[in-house]
């Protein structure tokens, strides 16, 4: 019988996991993908799509435990932070294994200008001072945070359509997914005038490129620092030595 793996998903090394974990495992994996987002702005993936929540984490245990789940990945964004506690509170209820992925932080290059805040409130207090004309990429969660900011235009890039008008100042939507080059995002911040850039401190290579493009073009960047780590993080190859054993015949 095939062993269930759980991913909770929602990122670009979350597809790739899921990716080379099918073409490691192979049949002997029945991979499901539990997907933080829209459905529409889900890729498409290998194994099984889960689309919604659990129930918080009491609902997570008992999915876990009535779908017989061998491992979870928790490769969510890291600013999923109530997701990543409800996963681990879960996986310790449930007497599974969670293994949370790594995204590296973006590495400071000579030429950045980097400002950065604590919250996305804060961020919101301290934008008006730095710039006019701003790139917003803190995806659609965050937008409400600078509906009262004022004297500012936004170019606000997001996954998919918004349902309803952002409640937000002067401002235009583009739509896109990751991962983007260094040119096109130089292409689009000077086409829009671009003289700040706000963004979370995401890290990973996906959507490194806008942090290239704004050090290019002299830009400052508002970062939102992360949330603090409350589990181990491993790295993709850590990740899938630790899912080995689960599958003794793969072996060698």
């Amino acid at each position: 019988m095939p062993i269930r793996v759980l991913l909770l998903g929602g990122t670009a090394e979350a597809a790739e996991l899921a990716a080379r974990s099918v073409r490691e495992f192979g049949a002997a994996l029945d991979l499901v993908t539990s997907w933080a987002g829209r459905t529409q702005a889900a890729p498409d993936l290998p194994g099984r799509l889960r689309i919604g929540g659990f129930g918080g984490a009491r609902g997570l245990a008992t999915y876990l435990a009535g779908e017989r789940i061998a491992a979870v990945i928790d490769a969510t964004h890291p600013f999923a932070a109530r997701i990543s506690a409800q996963a681990r509170q879960a996986c310790e209820s449930a007497g599974v294994p969670l293994l949370a992925l790594e995204r590296p932080p973006w590495p400071k290059e000579p030429g950045d200008r980097w400002i950065e805040a604590d919250s996305l409130a804060e961020a919101a207090r301290l934008l008006p001072n730095l710039g006019r004309r701003a790139f917003l990429t803190v995806g659609a969660g965050g937008v409400p945070a600078f509906a009262d900011v004022q004297d500012v235009w936004f170019l606000v890039r997001l996954l998919a359509m918004p349902d309803r008008p952002l409640a937000l100042g002067p401002h235009v939507v583009v739509i896109g997914r990751g991962p983007f080059t260094a040119e096109a995002e130089r292409t689009l911040m000077a086409e829009h005038r671009i003289d700040i850039l706000v963004s979370k401190a995401s890290g990973g290579a996906p959507t490194q490129a806008k942090i290239a493009a704004a050090r290019d073009l002299g830009i400052p960047v508002l970062l939102i620092r992360r949330p603090a780590e409350s589990a181990l993080r491993l790295t993709g190859d850590q990740v899938m030595a630790k899912l080995k054993p689960l599958f003794p015949e793969t072996r060698g």
